[in-house]
Formats: structure tokens, C-alpha cells, sequence
């Protein structure tokens, strides 16, 4: 009697199970499931629910940025190529959070031998990295004593700020008093650390050439960034993935070898102290045409000639100032030349130009004026003008890195560089987690201004397809993960390559204009503040009038292809039927390029139809028709009689797939692939 109720939930359970398969069975399901909305994350949902962003894509009424501003004092050794410093930097806490440490970012600590790095990224030289002698917080001076960190930090006295992992590329001061919203809080510190020399792979991993030219990168303690999201930046800097910085004002002095020009972010504050003569007037020039002036040519060397005479040490310091910029940089070498031209801005008037080289680099330098004056005219008017005084390019071991008002290009990534005026300088997108906001969106708009400048309109065709030759490596991270730790296979093609081709297939939804009006308004509603790819995926949404969740988590969350083909072609009583499959887990809508006959009986219009040509229509169906979870579409086209020659499937070449050539079908060739693929996808940059 025991056994038996045992025995009848086997039975129930049984006959459930049967059930259930058997409903499987006689009810159809669906053969793909599409994902159509945006993941949100806890830090994006909390910045919600705070009001400091929302599914407008705007920033939210509740939105803030931390601002810190810096007055720094640094002078260049050329004996010992070292630099020391010294600085104060006023850190206001416009955020609700009352905080009881600020983060700092030493980014010299990179060269420190013990430092995590990326595999790629091969520095130049080991340093003893950065070395800060004396740190104060309001006047009162920090315990430096434990800022190696460890558990032995814990036991400093709670009555005095400590400075924490030093020797790390992400440090903290600990507070002695919390500083709460609305104040504000003054640090005072003295640095020094050896700008590596020597052969390195990667930007940034080498910053001087022996001890005539320096091109320091991240060379002062910088305040980390807190924002809504994440609050304290606690990302190490392991070399490829670049910045995510507060806005702020700089005032800097830096002083060099009397001869030695200097170049920098911001403008020039005394010339007559720094500058001949000649030199003032030549720059005065310079901004009344298009054509290069010399300011310093290669025959102007040393005190009196290249520059002032200097003080009694036979030293200049150039006193530079820069407002509302994220970033500082500048160069300095014995035997710079400096060429100066202009651009003319949209909406804002002329701005120098300034290239500064060694005499026999000149050749990388001749067309540098001219590619970067049309990089600002161009992109003022794709996006929004120009923000800053003036730009410099600075040669140097470093030719292809970007910074506020400074380039550290010749003329092969001149474009490019430039174009990083836009993002992340004023637009200030999270380079380190999300470099494709970043590298990507820069890539995109260097097609725009390669084409232009040529003088033809951009062809965005074949970047999209292309995308279906990697769809699928195991070794790609999604867009969305921590570009950090992309891993060096893919970090390359996820930051930059990536993007252009997600753009062209977005192109291909919406059309290429109302992408880059869509975007121009997000890059308008976010200058000087921080966007995440959550505030760019639900602004477009909205600037596009589209729900496009299914596109944004295919493409960012996702690694998927549509894999579309044309696998049957049929037709009777004046109406082709064209079946559509699609192999892959991305949808895309149905566009058809249909080419008739050249004679024949009138061509019927379609309400989805456009004649592209006599004898060609393009027919769209949108990507609704995938929702309901079929992977194939047959498309009835009811044009009357006319014979069909062909029928291409994506004629734009805009949706990712691994075969192109089962996308055409033609007439009397008696299967769909017979011939070419329509296109063979872009050239790489």
C-alpha cells in the first residue's frame, strides 16, 4: 500500500509530459525568436531612476558632470629626460554624492614593470614611473607613507587624507573629511617621473626621441572621472583602450631650453616673452591665407632664432591656457620646425592651424595643412563647428593620437585625428569601456570626408555585407563589453572597423541622410557632457521616428548575421513570387532590386516600389514581416507582365551576410548564385 501513491505521481507526471509533447507537436513554433528591445543594465537603470538620463536620449533634468580645473607648473630635463611638476587642481562636486575620496589617474605607473598590461602594448622602457613627493588636500598635507596601498592602509588615522596605490594607474585619496555636494576641494601635488625612450609598439608607449624631441601622454596626475553611472572610474590603463576624462580649465606653465619650442593644447599667452619678433609677426600673417606660413623654419635654430633668449638660465617657460577641455597635451623639441595656415569655420570665422616637425620629416608634413583645414571645415558642417581657438599637430614618436586643441599626427592620419575634436573632446564618450562611440563613429565620418574631399558622395554600399565574413568567430567580444579587456584578436576591428559597418546598415533601415541628421542632433544634445550608448541608442530611436531595439541589440549586444538568400523564384497570371530566407538571427527588411525586360508590356506600379530606372524597381518590405518568427518571406510582386531578368537581394550590399552570391537570381540560368555577387563589400582603411 506504501508503494502505490508513489507509483500514481510517476503516472501523472508521465502523462503530463506526454501532453506537453504532443501540443509541441501540433502547434507551430517559431523558428527564430527575435529580440526587440534594449537590454538595460543596473548603472543605466539607476541613471533612470534618478532623473539624470532617460529614454529620450537627452540627458535627464536631474543631469550633472564633475568638473576639475588645473593650474600646472612643469619643466622638462633633458639631461635625465625627466619631467617635474607641480599643480593644483580644484575638484567641485557638482554630483549629489557626498564623497569621501577622490580618484586620481597616474598614468606613468604604466611603465612601471609590475603594472598590468595589455599583451599588445609593449612599452618603450621601464620607468620608476610616477613619483609624487608631496600631496595636500585644503592645505593639509597627506599621509604618503602607506601609498603603495595594501591592508596596511587601512590603518592610517582616520584624521588625515591617504593617498592609496601609487603605484598603480588608478589611485584614491582617502578623505579626511567627506566633501559633499556643491563644494568643492583643492589638492596641491608635487610629481616627477622619465619619459620612456626607445622602441615600443603601441601609441603612447614611446614619448621621446633620445633628448631632442618629448611628446609626453598622460604626464600629470589627472582627477578620475565620477559620473551617474558608475560613479569613481576604477579602470586601469593597460595601454590600447584610451580615456574617458573630466572637462575642465587648464593653466600651464612649461618650461624648456631657451631654442626649444613648445606647442600645446590652449592658446599662447605671452608670446613676447617666448617668441622673436619675426616670429609674432609671421604668426600675425598666418591667419590671412590659405597657404602655409613659416613661423620657424629649419634654418631658425636656437635662443634668438628659433625662439626668445630666455632667462638667466638660458630657459622659456610658455605659459598656455585652455577652458572647457577634458584633456592637456603639448611637445618640444630642439629643431622643430613651425608652419602655420587656417580654416575658415562654419558659423565661427578663421582658426590657426599649427604644425610643428623636425626639418626632415617635412615631406610627412607637405599636404598636413590642407587635409586638416578640410577636416574642420567638413566636419563643423556634418556635425557642429569647431569648439576650440586653434589645433596643433606635433610630431613625434606618436603619429596617430589625439587630444583637446592637439594632434599627434602628420598627414596620413591627419583626418582622423582631427575628427576627434568632435568625440571624445566635446562630446565626451566613455573611451575605455565604449570605444567604438569613439574610434567607431570616427571611422564612419572619415568615409564621409575621404568623399568629400575627393569630390563624389560617399558609397557606404558593401561596408554592412561585409560584416557576414566574421559574424560568428568566437573570439569577437560584442561592442557592449568593457573595450578594456577586448582582447587583442579583436579590440582593432570592435573599436574601430566595427561601426561603419553597423552605420551602413543602418543606412540601409533609415536612409544614409537621416542616420547622420539623427546623429548630428545626439552629438548637439550631449557637447561637454558624457553619453552613454544607452543615451545614442534611444536618441536615435526617437530623431529616427523607429523602434529599432531588434537592430541595436543585434549589432551591439549581439555578434549576428542575417544570411540572407533568394532561395525560390516562381510566377503566374502576371505576378513573380519571390521567397526570401534568412539563415541568421538578425532580421533585416526585404529589399528587392528587380530589372525587366527592356521591352515589353507596361511596368504596374507598386505602393513599395521605386523605379530606380526604366527598367529596374527597387521593392522594400520592412523587417516587421520577420516578427512573427518565420524565416522565410515571399515577396509577391505584382508589376503585371513584363518579363523579370533578374531579382537581387540586397542591392545595396547593407545586410550582413556570409554568401552573396545566392542573393541574385537570373533568367535562364536556372538556379538562385549563378551569377556574381552584387557587390564584393568596402576597401579597409
Amino acid at each position: 500500500m506504501g508503494v502505490r501513491p508513489f507509483a500514481g505521481v510517476i503516472g501523472v507526471a508521465v502523462g503530463v509530459a506526454f501532453s506537453a509533447t504532443l501540443h509541441a507537436q501540433t502547434t507551430p513554433q517559431p523558428e527564430r525568436t527575435i529580440r526587440r528591445d534594449i537590454p538595460i543594465t543596473n548603472a543605466i537603470r539607476r541613471a533612470f531612476e534618478a532623473g539624470t538620463r532617460d529614454s529620450t536620449g537627452r540627458p535627464g533634468r536631474n543631469y550633472w558632470r564633475l568638473r576639475a580645473d588645473y593650474t600646472i607648473t612643469a619643466r622638462i630635463d633633458t639631461t635625465s629626460s625627466r619631467l617635474y611638476g607641480r599643480e593644483s587642481v580644484v575638484v567641485h562636486n557638482t554630483s549629489p554624492d557626498t564623497m569621501s575620496m577622490i580618484g586620481l589617474r597616474l598614468d606613468p605607473n604604466h611603465f612601471i614593470g609590475t603594472v598590468p598590461r595589455a599583451a599588445s602594448w609593449v612599452a618603450a622602457e621601464n620607468t620608476d614611473g610616477m613619483l609624487i613627493t608631496q600631496l595636500s588636500v585644503d592645505g593639509e598635507p597627506v599621509n604618503l607613507a602607506l601609498q603603495a596601498g595594501g591592508s596596511g592602509a587601512q590603518a592610517a588615522p582616520a584624521s588625515q587624507a591617504t593617498l592609496i596605490g601609487a603605484r598603480s594607474t588608478v589611485a584614491r585619496v582617502r578623505l579626511a573629511k567627506p566633501l559633499p555636494p556643491g563644494s568643492s576641494v583643492t589638492l596641491r601635488i608635487y610629481w616627477n617621473h622619465k619619459l620612456p625612450g626607445g622602441p615600443g609598439v603601441g601609441h603612447r608607449m614611446t614619448q621621446r626621441w633620445a633628448d631632442s624631441l618629448y611628446q609626453p601622454t598622460q604626464w600629470y596626475p589627472r582627477v578620475a572621472m565620477y559620473d551617474d553611472l558608475r560613479g569613481w572610474d576604477a579602470e586601469l590603463y593597460l595601454g590600447p583602450s584610451e580615456f574617458y576624462n573630466v572637462f575642465g580649465k587648464f593653466d600651464v606653465r612649461i618650461s624648456a631650453p631657451a631654442g626649444w619650442l613648445v606647442s600645446g593644447t590652449g592658446v599662447l599667452q605671452n608670446p613676447k616673452e617666448v617668441l622673436t619678433a619675426t616670429a609674432r609677426e609671421r604668426l600675425a600673417r598666418a591667419l590671412t591665407t590659405d597657404a602655409n606660413t613659416m613661423i620657424v623654419g629649419p634654418d631658425e635654430i636656437g635662443p634668438g632664432k628659433a625662439t626668445a633668449m630666455g632667462n638667466a638660465n638660458g630657459v622659456n617657460t610658455w605659459h598656455f591656457v585652455a577652458d572647457s577641455v577634458n584633456d592637456f597635451a603639448w611637445a618640444t623639441a630642439k629643431k622643430f620646425v613651425w608652419e602655420s595656415t587656417r580654416a575658415t569655420i562654419p558659423g565661427k570665422g578663421v582658426v590657426p592651424i599649427h604644425m610643428f616637425y623636425l626639418p626632415g620629416r617635412a615631406s610627412q608634413f607637405a599636404r598636413a595643412g590642407q587635409i586638416t583645414r578640410h577636416a574642420l571645415e567638413f566636419y563643423s558642417a556634418l556635425w557642429f563647428p569647431y569648439q576650440f581657438p586653434q589645433l596643433t599637430l606635433q610630431d613625434g614618436p606618436s603619429a596617430g593620437m589625439e587630444y583637446p586643441m592637439v594632434i599627434n599626427s602628420n598627414q596620413g592620419a591627419a583626418d582622423h585625428e582631427a575628427a576627434h575634436q568632435w568625440w571624445p573632446m566635446v562630446v565626451g564618450n566613455n573611451e575605455t569601456w565604449y570605444g567604438w562611440m569613439d574610434e567607431g563613429f570616427n571611422q564612419y565620418m572619415n568615409i564621409l570626408s575621404d568623399a568629400d574631399a575627393a569630390g563624389r558622395a560617399p558609397v557606404l554600399d558593401g561596408y554592412g555585407m561585409s560584416y557576414g565574413r566574421t559574424a560568428g568567430n568566437e573570439a569577437e567580444p560584442v561592442m557592449m563589453w568593457n573595450a578594456n579587456y577586448g582582447g587583442p584578436q579583436f579590440y582593432g576591428f570592435t573599436t574601430y572597423q566595427k561601426t561603419p559597418l553597423m552605420m551602413s546598415m543602418l543606412g540601409g533601415v533609415v536612409g544614409d541622410s537621416a542616420v547622420q541628421r539623427a546623429h548630428k542632433e545626439w552629438a548637439q544634445a550631449w557637447m561637454y557632457k558624457h553619453p552613454s550608448p544607452w543615451d545614442w541608442m534611444f536618441f536615435m530611436n526617437k530623431a529616427l521616428g523607429r523602434d529599432l531595439g531588434w537592430f541595436w541589440y543585434a549589432w551591439l549586444f549581439a555578434n549576428e548575421s542575417v544570411d540572407g538568400s533568394i532561395s525560390n523564384v516562381s510566377g503566374e497570371n502576371g505576378q513573380a513570387r519571390v521567397t526570401v530566407k534568412q539563415a541568421g538571427q538578425m532580421p533585416s527588411p526585404v529589399v528587392l532590386a528587380v530589372k525587366f525586360a527592356a521591352a515589353g508590356a507596361p511596368i504596374r506600379a507598386m505602393p513599395n516600389a521605386v523605379m530606380k530606372d526604366s527598367v529596374t524597381a527597387v521593392v522594400t518590405y520592412p523587417v516587421d514581416v520577420w516578427f512573427t518568427g518565420s524565416r522565410t518571406f515571399t515577396a509577391a510582386l505584382t508589376f503585371g507582365t513584363r518579363a523579370i531578368e533578374s531579382v537581387t537581394l540586397d542591392p545595396g550590399c547593407r545586410f550582413p551576410d556570409r554568401v552573396p552570391a545566392d542573393n541574385v537570381w537570373v533568367r535562364g540560368e536556372g538556379s538562385v548564385g549563378a551569377s556574381a555577387a552584387p557587390c564584393a563589400g568596402p576597401a579597409r582603411r
